[in-house]
Protein backbone atom coordinates (compact mmCIF):
# COMPACT_ATOMS: atom_id res chain seq x y z
CA UNK A 1 0.00 0.00 0.00
CA UNK A 2 2.81 2.51 1.02
CA UNK A 3 4.90 1.45 -2.34
CA UNK A 4 1.66 2.56 -4.47
CA UNK A 5 0.62 -0.93 -5.34
CA UNK A 6 -3.08 -1.09 -4.94
CA UNK A 7 -4.08 -4.20 -6.69
CA UNK A 8 -1.04 -5.88 -4.48
CA UNK A 9 -1.60 -4.34 -1.29
CA UNK A 10 -5.75 -5.29 -2.03
CA UNK A 11 -5.43 -9.15 -2.43
CA UNK A 12 -2.62 -8.91 0.82
CA UNK A 13 -5.35 -7.84 3.06
CA UNK A 14 -8.27 -10.10 1.31
CA UNK A 15 -5.91 -12.92 2.46
CA UNK A 16 -5.48 -11.58 5.91
CA UNK A 17 -9.06 -11.33 6.18
CA UNK A 18 -9.67 -14.94 5.41
CA UNK A 19 -7.41 -16.12 7.71
CA UNK A 20 -8.20 -13.58 10.45
CA UNK A 21 -11.88 -12.20 10.03
CA UNK A 22 -12.12 -10.13 13.19
CA UNK A 23 -8.65 -7.68 11.65
CA UNK A 24 -10.25 -4.77 11.95
CA UNK A 25 -6.63 -3.21 10.26
CA UNK A 26 -7.50 -4.91 7.48
CA UNK A 27 -10.60 -4.11 6.91
CA UNK A 28 -10.08 -0.51 6.94
CA UNK A 29 -6.94 -0.33 4.98
CA UNK A 30 -9.32 -2.12 2.31
CA UNK A 31 -11.99 0.03 2.52
CA UNK A 32 -9.08 3.03 1.93
CA UNK A 33 -7.69 1.69 -1.19
CA UNK A 34 -11.14 0.52 -2.49
CA UNK A 35 -12.14 4.27 -1.93
CA UNK A 36 -9.35 5.27 -3.98
CA UNK A 37 -10.18 2.90 -6.94
CA UNK A 38 -14.07 4.25 -6.98
CA UNK A 39 -15.91 0.89 -5.93
CA UNK A 40 -17.64 3.03 -3.03
CA UNK A 41 -20.29 0.28 -2.17
CA UNK A 42 -17.56 -1.87 -1.02
CA UNK A 43 -15.11 0.73 0.49
CA UNK A 44 -18.47 1.51 2.64
CA UNK A 45 -18.81 -2.52 3.40
CA UNK A 46 -15.39 -3.05 4.45
CA UNK A 47 -15.34 0.15 6.71
CA UNK A 48 -18.32 -0.80 8.86
CA UNK A 49 -17.15 -4.21 8.86
CA UNK A 50 -14.05 -2.61 10.87
CA UNK A 51 -16.26 -0.90 12.83
CA UNK A 52 -18.22 -4.00 13.71
CA UNK A 53 -14.94 -5.44 15.05
CA UNK A 54 -14.05 -1.97 16.81
CA UNK A 55 -14.82 1.37 16.65
CA UNK A 56 -11.51 3.66 15.28
CA UNK A 57 -11.47 7.36 15.43
CA UNK A 58 -9.51 6.81 12.43
CA UNK A 59 -12.10 4.40 10.46
CA UNK A 60 -14.60 6.94 11.60
CA UNK A 61 -13.11 9.53 9.78
CA UNK A 62 -12.68 7.63 6.96
CA UNK A 63 -16.00 6.53 6.52
CA UNK A 64 -17.10 10.41 6.97
CA UNK A 65 -14.88 11.05 4.01
CA UNK A 66 -16.37 8.92 1.80
CA UNK A 67 -19.72 10.12 2.78
CA UNK A 68 -19.03 13.53 2.22
CA UNK A 69 -17.52 13.12 -1.38
CA UNK A 70 -21.04 10.79 -2.03
CA UNK A 71 -22.88 13.36 -1.02
CA UNK A 72 -24.46 11.92 2.77
CA UNK A 73 -23.61 14.94 4.06
CA UNK A 74 -26.06 14.73 7.23
CA UNK A 75 -24.04 10.72 7.48
CA UNK A 76 -20.69 12.51 7.36
CA UNK A 77 -20.99 15.31 9.81
CA UNK A 78 -22.20 12.68 12.34
CA UNK A 79 -19.05 10.03 11.64
CA UNK A 80 -16.93 13.10 11.77
CA UNK A 81 -17.97 14.55 15.42
CA UNK A 82 -18.30 10.63 16.56
CA UNK A 83 -14.47 10.30 15.45
CA UNK A 84 -13.57 13.71 17.48
CA UNK A 85 -14.92 12.74 20.67
CA UNK A 86 -12.62 9.28 20.43
CA UNK A 87 -9.62 11.22 19.14
CA UNK A 88 -9.74 15.02 18.58
CA UNK A 89 -6.98 14.41 15.25
CA UNK A 90 -5.98 18.05 13.52
CA UNK A 91 -6.71 15.93 10.60
CA UNK A 92 -9.98 15.10 11.28
CA UNK A 93 -10.49 18.58 12.38
CA UNK A 94 -9.48 19.54 8.96
CA UNK A 95 -11.61 17.84 6.87
CA UNK A 96 -14.75 18.51 8.90
CA UNK A 97 -14.03 22.32 8.64
CA UNK A 98 -13.85 21.03 4.92
CA UNK A 99 -17.23 19.60 4.84
CA UNK A 100 -18.71 22.54 7.14
CA UNK A 101 -17.46 25.16 4.42
CA UNK A 102 -18.65 23.87 1.02
CA UNK A 103 -22.65 23.29 2.97
CA UNK A 104 -21.86 27.40 3.41
CA UNK A 105 -21.23 27.21 6.98
CA UNK A 106 -18.42 29.18 7.28
CA UNK A 107 -18.20 30.16 10.90
CA UNK A 108 -18.04 26.57 12.25
CA UNK A 109 -15.71 25.76 9.29
CA UNK A 110 -13.23 28.30 10.66
CA UNK A 111 -13.57 27.02 14.34
CA UNK A 112 -12.39 23.61 12.72
CA UNK A 113 -9.71 24.65 10.48
CA UNK A 114 -8.35 27.20 13.80
CA UNK A 115 -8.61 24.22 16.08
CA UNK A 116 -6.79 21.83 13.47
CA UNK A 117 -3.97 24.26 13.26
CA UNK A 118 -4.05 24.72 16.95
CA UNK A 119 -3.20 21.34 16.86
CA UNK A 120 -0.68 21.06 14.07
CA UNK A 121 0.15 24.90 13.51
CA UNK A 122 1.49 24.03 9.84
CA UNK A 123 -0.50 21.45 8.10
CA UNK A 124 -0.43 22.01 4.88
CA UNK A 125 -3.56 19.94 4.19
CA UNK A 126 -5.14 22.45 6.77
CA UNK A 127 -4.08 25.44 5.98
CA UNK A 128 -5.19 24.65 1.95
CA UNK A 129 -8.61 24.18 3.25
CA UNK A 130 -8.25 27.27 5.11
CA UNK A 131 -6.97 29.21 2.50
CA UNK A 132 -10.09 28.58 0.07
CA UNK A 133 -12.76 29.26 3.15
CA UNK A 134 -10.43 32.65 3.99
CA UNK A 135 -10.16 33.49 0.13
CA UNK A 136 -14.25 33.20 -0.83
CA UNK A 137 -15.04 35.65 1.83
CA UNK A 138 -12.24 37.97 0.16
CA UNK A 139 -10.05 38.26 3.61
CA UNK A 140 -7.26 38.04 1.22
CA UNK A 141 -3.95 38.96 2.84
CA UNK A 142 -4.79 35.48 5.35
CA UNK A 143 -5.89 33.59 2.73
CA UNK A 144 -3.05 33.99 0.27
CA UNK A 145 -0.67 32.96 3.05
CA UNK A 146 -2.30 30.18 3.89
CA UNK A 147 -2.62 29.12 -0.20
CA UNK A 148 1.02 28.88 0.01
CA UNK A 149 1.10 25.66 1.47
CA UNK A 150 -0.54 23.55 -1.66
CA UNK A 151 3.80 23.56 -2.42
CA UNK A 152 3.64 20.83 0.25
CA UNK A 153 1.70 17.83 -1.26
CA UNK A 154 -1.04 19.63 -3.11
CA UNK A 155 0.34 19.95 -6.49
CA UNK A 156 2.71 18.64 -8.05
CA UNK A 157 5.95 21.44 -7.69
CA UNK A 158 8.44 20.91 -10.39
CA UNK A 159 11.91 20.20 -9.73
CA UNK A 160 13.39 23.21 -11.06
CA UNK A 161 17.35 24.33 -11.29
CA UNK A 162 16.27 27.69 -10.00
CA UNK A 163 15.29 29.77 -6.93
CA UNK A 164 11.69 30.16 -5.90
CA UNK A 165 10.19 33.75 -5.94
CA UNK A 166 9.34 34.47 -2.40
CA UNK A 167 8.70 38.14 -2.54
CA UNK A 168 12.54 39.66 -2.81
CA UNK A 169 13.10 42.34 -5.41
CA UNK A 170 12.75 41.94 -9.07
CA UNK A 171 14.49 45.37 -10.01
CA UNK A 172 16.61 43.95 -13.31
CA UNK A 173 15.78 40.22 -12.82
CA UNK A 174 14.82 37.33 -15.00
CA UNK A 175 11.60 35.67 -14.08
CA UNK A 176 9.76 31.89 -15.12
CA UNK A 177 6.04 31.62 -14.40
CA UNK A 178 5.42 28.02 -14.77
CA UNK A 179 2.29 26.55 -14.42
CA UNK A 180 0.02 24.67 -11.97
CA UNK A 181 -4.02 24.08 -11.64
CA UNK A 182 -6.26 24.42 -14.65
CA UNK A 183 -6.54 26.31 -17.97
CA UNK A 184 -8.96 28.79 -16.04
CA UNK A 185 -6.18 29.97 -13.41
CA UNK A 186 -3.42 30.22 -15.99
CA UNK A 187 -6.26 32.45 -17.41
CA UNK A 188 -7.18 33.99 -14.55
CA UNK A 189 -3.71 35.02 -13.02
CA UNK A 190 -1.26 35.98 -16.33
CA UNK A 191 -3.33 39.50 -15.58
CA UNK A 192 -0.20 39.75 -13.48
CA UNK A 193 2.49 39.86 -15.62
CA UNK A 194 2.23 43.65 -16.28
CA UNK A 195 2.78 44.13 -12.36
CA UNK A 196 5.91 42.30 -12.41
CA UNK A 197 7.08 44.17 -15.18
CA UNK A 198 6.61 47.83 -12.96
CA UNK A 199 8.25 45.78 -10.34
CA UNK A 200 11.36 46.16 -12.07
CA UNK A 201 10.86 42.43 -13.95
CA UNK A 202 13.75 43.23 -16.70
CA UNK A 203 12.67 39.96 -18.62
CA UNK A 204 9.35 37.09 -17.79
CA UNK A 205 8.80 34.22 -19.44
CA UNK A 206 5.76 32.90 -19.42
CA UNK A 207 5.12 28.58 -19.78
CA UNK A 208 1.70 27.21 -20.76
CA UNK A 209 0.22 24.32 -22.14
CA UNK A 210 -0.17 24.05 -25.48
CA UNK A 211 -3.52 25.26 -25.92
CA UNK A 212 -3.18 28.22 -24.58
CA UNK A 213 0.11 29.32 -26.26
CA UNK A 214 -1.05 30.99 -29.29
CA UNK A 215 -3.74 33.04 -26.77
CA UNK A 216 -1.22 34.39 -24.46
CA UNK A 217 0.74 35.85 -27.25
CA UNK A 218 -1.66 38.29 -27.24
CA UNK A 219 -0.60 39.52 -23.12
CA UNK A 220 1.03 42.52 -22.12
CA UNK A 221 4.14 41.45 -20.22
CA UNK A 222 4.92 38.51 -21.30
CA UNK A 223 8.70 38.60 -23.64
CA UNK A 224 7.93 35.14 -24.18
CA UNK A 225 5.77 32.11 -24.26
CA UNK A 226 6.65 28.73 -23.39
CA UNK A 227 4.62 25.68 -23.78
CA UNK A 228 5.46 23.18 -21.07
CA UNK A 229 6.05 20.14 -23.36
CA UNK A 230 8.57 21.18 -24.67
CA UNK A 231 10.70 21.09 -21.05
CA UNK A 232 12.35 23.69 -19.48
CA UNK A 233 13.66 26.53 -21.76
CA UNK A 234 17.01 26.49 -22.38
CA UNK A 235 18.16 30.19 -20.79
CA UNK A 236 18.51 31.23 -16.96
CA UNK A 237 16.39 32.93 -14.44
CA UNK A 238 17.14 34.26 -11.33
CA UNK A 239 13.42 32.96 -10.08
CA UNK A 240 11.09 31.45 -10.85
CA UNK A 241 7.17 31.46 -9.27
CA UNK A 242 3.54 29.65 -9.99
CA UNK A 243 0.60 31.57 -10.75
CA UNK A 244 -1.24 32.00 -8.03
CA UNK A 245 1.76 32.56 -5.41
CA UNK A 246 1.86 36.37 -7.38
CA UNK A 247 -0.94 37.57 -5.19
CA UNK A 248 0.32 37.03 -2.43
CA UNK A 249 3.63 38.45 -2.90
CA UNK A 250 2.10 41.87 -4.54
CA UNK A 251 -0.01 41.68 -0.89
CA UNK A 252 -3.22 41.53 -3.29
CA UNK A 253 -5.55 42.98 -1.20
CA UNK A 254 -9.51 42.65 -2.13
CA UNK A 255 -9.15 46.54 -3.32
CA UNK A 256 -6.18 45.94 -5.49
CA UNK A 257 -7.23 43.19 -7.53
CA UNK A 258 -6.21 44.09 -11.12
CA UNK A 259 -9.31 44.13 -12.73
CA UNK A 260 -8.62 45.96 -16.50
CA UNK A 261 -10.11 43.91 -18.85
CA UNK A 262 -9.66 43.04 -21.86
CA UNK A 263 -5.54 41.95 -21.00
CA UNK A 264 -6.08 38.82 -23.40
CA UNK A 265 -8.00 39.17 -27.31
CA UNK A 266 -8.34 37.27 -30.05
CA UNK A 267 -6.01 37.48 -33.50
CA UNK A 268 -7.50 39.21 -36.61
CA UNK A 269 -5.89 36.03 -38.24
CA UNK A 270 -8.28 33.62 -36.05
CA UNK A 271 -11.18 35.50 -36.52
CA UNK A 272 -11.47 35.02 -40.42
CA UNK A 273 -10.73 32.00 -39.51
CA UNK A 274 -13.68 31.34 -38.05
CA UNK A 275 -15.84 33.84 -39.60
CA UNK A 276 -17.95 32.03 -42.09
CA UNK A 277 -18.86 29.69 -39.54
CA UNK A 278 -20.88 31.82 -37.30
CA UNK A 279 -24.57 32.47 -37.70
CA UNK A 280 -26.37 35.04 -39.98
CA UNK A 281 -26.01 38.21 -38.88
CA UNK A 282 -29.25 40.08 -37.62
CA UNK A 283 -29.54 38.31 -34.39
CA UNK A 284 -28.32 38.26 -30.95
CA UNK A 285 -25.61 35.74 -30.67
CA UNK A 286 -25.06 33.84 -27.50
CA UNK A 287 -21.88 31.07 -26.60
CA UNK A 288 -23.27 28.01 -24.82
CA UNK A 289 -21.07 25.66 -22.88
CA UNK A 290 -22.72 23.54 -20.13
CA UNK A 291 -20.03 21.20 -19.18
CA UNK A 292 -16.90 21.21 -17.75
CA UNK A 293 -13.86 18.64 -17.46
CA UNK A 294 -15.43 15.42 -16.05
CA UNK A 295 -12.26 15.07 -14.01
CA UNK A 296 -12.54 18.26 -11.98
CA UNK A 297 -13.65 17.16 -8.12
CA UNK A 298 -17.14 18.92 -8.62
CA UNK A 299 -17.84 18.42 -11.82
CA UNK A 300 -21.19 16.62 -11.11
CA UNK A 301 -22.53 20.25 -9.61
CA UNK A 302 -20.74 22.25 -11.51
CA UNK A 303 -21.66 21.01 -14.53
CA UNK A 304 -25.49 20.55 -16.02
CA UNK A 305 -26.11 16.69 -16.76
CA UNK A 306 -27.86 17.70 -19.80
CA UNK A 307 -27.77 20.30 -22.81
CA UNK A 308 -31.88 19.48 -22.60
CA UNK A 309 -32.34 21.71 -19.40
CA UNK A 310 -31.04 25.15 -21.33
CA UNK A 311 -34.17 24.29 -23.12
CA UNK A 312 -36.35 27.65 -21.91
CA UNK A 313 -33.60 29.47 -23.31
CA UNK A 314 -35.08 28.88 -26.55
CA UNK A 315 -38.16 30.89 -25.99
CA UNK A 316 -36.59 34.27 -26.11
CA UNK A 317 -36.90 35.57 -29.81
CA UNK A 318 -34.05 37.04 -32.44
CA UNK A 319 -30.93 34.82 -30.66
CA UNK A 320 -28.89 32.28 -32.54
CA UNK A 321 -27.20 29.78 -30.10
CA UNK A 322 -23.37 28.78 -29.99
CA UNK A 323 -22.03 25.91 -29.07
CA UNK A 324 -18.56 26.16 -27.41
CA UNK A 325 -18.90 23.02 -25.94
CA UNK A 326 -15.82 20.45 -26.54
CA UNK A 327 -15.17 17.04 -25.15
CA UNK A 328 -17.88 16.11 -22.39
CA UNK A 329 -21.10 16.96 -24.30
CA UNK A 330 -20.25 17.27 -28.00
CA UNK A 331 -22.27 14.46 -28.93
CA UNK A 332 -24.98 16.28 -26.90
CA UNK A 333 -24.46 19.72 -29.04
CA UNK A 334 -23.80 17.51 -32.63
CA UNK A 335 -27.33 15.99 -32.39
CA UNK A 336 -29.53 18.25 -30.13
CA UNK A 337 -33.12 18.45 -31.27
CA UNK A 338 -32.73 22.14 -30.70
CA UNK A 339 -31.42 24.84 -32.35
CA UNK A 340 -27.87 25.28 -32.01
CA UNK A 341 -24.54 26.09 -34.57
CA UNK A 342 -22.24 23.59 -32.84
CA UNK A 343 -18.38 24.67 -33.19
CA UNK A 344 -16.40 23.70 -30.30
CA UNK A 345 -15.54 19.95 -32.07
CA UNK A 346 -13.76 22.35 -34.69
CA UNK A 347 -11.70 24.12 -32.06
CA UNK A 348 -8.40 23.40 -31.46
CA UNK A 349 -7.07 25.66 -28.62
CA UNK A 350 -8.23 28.85 -27.01
CA UNK A 351 -6.67 31.10 -29.15
CA UNK A 352 -9.52 29.32 -32.05
CA UNK A 353 -12.30 30.23 -28.59
CA UNK A 354 -10.94 33.80 -28.24
CA UNK A 355 -12.03 33.79 -31.81
CA UNK A 356 -15.41 32.58 -31.56
CA UNK A 357 -16.13 34.87 -28.41
CA UNK A 358 -15.04 37.89 -30.09
CA UNK A 359 -17.54 37.85 -32.55
CA UNK A 360 -20.55 37.00 -29.73
CA UNK A 361 -23.03 39.54 -28.01
CA UNK A 362 -22.82 37.19 -24.85
CA UNK A 363 -20.98 34.07 -23.20
CA UNK A 364 -23.67 31.84 -20.80
CA UNK A 365 -21.15 29.21 -19.61
CA UNK A 366 -21.01 26.76 -16.05
CA UNK A 367 -17.71 27.01 -14.06
CA UNK A 368 -15.16 26.81 -16.50
CA UNK A 369 -12.25 28.14 -18.26
CA UNK A 370 -14.58 29.89 -20.90
CA UNK A 371 -15.64 32.38 -18.44
CA UNK A 372 -12.35 33.30 -17.31
CA UNK A 373 -11.43 33.65 -21.31
CA UNK A 374 -15.08 35.58 -21.69
CA UNK A 375 -13.33 37.72 -18.62
CA UNK A 376 -9.97 38.40 -19.72
CA UNK A 377 -11.36 39.46 -22.85
CA UNK A 378 -13.89 41.89 -21.81
CA UNK A 379 -17.03 39.79 -23.14
CA UNK A 380 -19.97 39.87 -21.51
CA UNK A 381 -20.87 36.45 -19.31
CA UNK A 382 -23.47 34.59 -17.45
CA UNK A 383 -22.01 32.30 -15.32
CA UNK A 384 -24.04 29.67 -13.81
CA UNK A 385 -23.03 28.58 -10.30
CA UNK A 386 -23.59 25.20 -8.37
CA UNK A 387 -24.68 25.80 -4.73
CA UNK A 388 -22.40 22.98 -3.17
CA UNK A 389 -18.64 23.90 -3.28
CA UNK A 390 -18.79 26.74 -5.50
CA UNK A 391 -15.32 28.48 -6.13
CA UNK A 392 -13.45 30.32 -3.93
CA UNK A 393 -12.75 32.83 -6.55
CA UNK A 394 -16.88 34.23 -6.72
CA UNK A 395 -16.93 35.29 -3.46
CA UNK A 396 -20.12 34.78 -1.37
CA UNK A 397 -23.53 35.67 -2.05
CA UNK A 398 -22.13 38.23 -5.21
CA UNK A 399 -23.64 38.65 -8.32
CA UNK A 400 -20.60 40.45 -9.90
CA UNK A 401 -17.06 39.30 -10.14
CA UNK A 402 -14.05 42.27 -8.64
CA UNK A 403 -11.68 40.07 -11.25
CA UNK A 404 -14.28 40.31 -14.24
CA UNK A 405 -16.22 43.64 -14.45
CA UNK A 406 -18.24 42.06 -17.44
CA UNK A 407 -19.22 39.07 -15.24
CA UNK A 408 -22.88 38.19 -13.78
CA UNK A 409 -23.18 35.25 -11.64
CA UNK A 410 -26.25 33.23 -11.78
CA UNK A 411 -26.19 31.24 -8.39
CA UNK A 412 -28.10 27.90 -7.61
CA UNK A 413 -30.43 28.72 -4.42
CA UNK A 414 -30.77 24.83 -3.57
CA UNK A 415 -28.16 22.06 -4.48
CA UNK A 416 -28.51 20.76 -7.76
CA UNK A 417 -31.34 23.31 -8.42
CA UNK A 418 -30.52 23.92 -12.23
CA UNK A 419 -33.75 24.60 -13.14
CA UNK A 420 -34.51 27.67 -11.39
CA UNK A 421 -30.68 29.48 -12.71
CA UNK A 422 -32.34 28.77 -16.09
CA UNK A 423 -35.42 30.20 -16.00
CA UNK A 424 -33.46 33.43 -13.78
CA UNK A 425 -31.44 33.49 -17.31
CA UNK A 426 -34.07 33.11 -19.93
CA UNK A 427 -36.17 36.24 -17.90
CA UNK A 428 -32.79 37.76 -17.61
CA UNK A 429 -32.24 37.60 -21.64
CA UNK A 430 -35.54 38.65 -22.40
CA UNK A 431 -35.09 41.64 -20.62
CA UNK A 432 -32.19 42.65 -22.97
CA UNK A 433 -34.09 44.28 -25.32
CA UNK A 434 -35.73 46.99 -23.14
CA UNK A 435 -32.43 47.73 -21.37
Amino acid sequence: MALGEPDAAIACFRNTIAQQPHCFEAHTNLGILLQQRGSLAQAEAAFRLSLAIRPSAETLSNLADLFAKSGRFDESEALYRQSLALNPKPATYSNYGALLACLNRAEEAEACFRTSLDLAPDNPNTRFNFSYLLLAQGRFMEGWAHLEARHRGRINVPELPLARWEGESLEGKSLLVWPEFGYGDEIQFCRYLPQLKKAGASRIVLACRQELETLFGTLKGADEVWPVENGLPDESFDFWTMPLSIPHHLRTDFDSIPAEVPYLEASRERIEKWRASMPVEGKMQVGLVWKGNPLHENDTRRSLPSLSLLAPLWDVEDISFVSLQKGAGENEAKHSFLPLVHLGSKIQDFADSAAILSMLDLVISVDTSIVHLAGAMGKPCWAMLPQFKTDWRWLKDRRDSPWYPTLRLFRQAKDGDWESVILEIRDALQAIPAQ
